[in-house]
């Protein structure tokens, strides 16, 4: 039986923690200085940017956590990142005066190559697979 604080952090999982931890730092800056300098601006925006990074923090810690409550915790965190950025680049498309600035999600995450849509899923599919290796 593999240890249960390895398995998120073997293979892929590896690859899926330093995509979290470089989203960490992009969400953060972004939404930091843009707060920090311009919030009159837009400032659904800029908050939604902030939500996101705390969404990727908790995401990244808990995936290097890896322990049973760390894993429930990625879980949650990434239905909340898939539904906030399927809301959000919804809306973007469809109202787009609502965000005259993008956000980390504004578009489904165009201006990161989709990332951001694409990372909660695989964080949700790296998670029920490493659990399998746990099981076994």
């Amino acid at each position: 039986m593999a240890d249960l604080r390895e398995t998120t952090r073997s293979g892929p999982g590896r690859l899926l923690i330093a995509v979290y931890a470089v989203f960490v730092i992009a969400a953060t800056a972004r939404s930091a200085v843009q707060i920090a300098t311009r919030f009159d601006r837009a400032p659904l925006a800029y908050v939604l940017s902030a939500v996101a990074a705390v969404i990727y923090i908790v995401a990244l810690v808990c995936l290097v956590k890896g322990s049973r409550t760390s894993r429930r915790i990625v879980v949650i965190s990434c239905v909340v990142e898939l539904v906030g950025v399927l809301v959000v680049g919804t809306v973007s498309l469809f109202a787009p005066q609502l965000f005259p600035d993008a956000t980390v999600w504004s578009c489904y995450g165009r201006g990161y190559g989709f990332v951001p849509v694409v990372l909660p899923i695989l964080g949700l599919w790296w998670i029920r697979v490493s659990g399998r290796a746990v099981a076994q």
